[in-house]
């Protein structure tokens, strides 16, 4: 006996929902990125009136963009969480529906690895934990 009892209709049905679910929430940051980099352009910049003439964001785009910075690691972190535990469920499901229930176990582990996390320019993997 291998401890594994699964409705493989119960969990595609889940996996189905919460599939829907997560795009709308992918959805939903991307929208959120567009909204904030607009927002911190139509607030203004900061000129020096004393030259040379160059601007800068204003308080309120440098608020936007820090507000970003600090979010952004941990929103692509559920992005990937999200997605390894959608398809690993799946992969596993597949496979106990299969009879290999070694292939599933292993799917079923490799979902549940920490995600890497790369924001571009950064080389950090891991979720981030600064200051928390």
């Amino acid at each position: 006996m291998t401890g594994w009892d699964i409705d493989p209709a119960g969990v595609y049905s889940v996996l189905s929902k919460t599939g829907a679910a997560a795009k709308d929430l992918s959805d939903a940051g991307s929208a959120m990125q567009g909204n904030l980099e607009e927002a911190a352009s139509a607030a203004g910049t900061l000129t020096d009136q004393y030259g040379p003439y160059t601007s800068t964001a204003g308080l309120v785009g440098s608020a936007l963009a820090q507000f970003a910075k600090h979010w952004n690691r941990d929103l692509l972190y559920i992005a990937k969480r999200t997605s390894k535990s959608l398809n690993g469920a799946d992969q596993a499901t597949r496979h106990y529906v299969h009879g290999s229930i070694e292939q599933a176990v292993n799917a079923q582990q490799e979902a549940a690895k920490e995600p890497k996390v790369d924001l571009p320019g950064k080389g950090e993997t891991g979720r981030g934990t600064e200051g928390r």
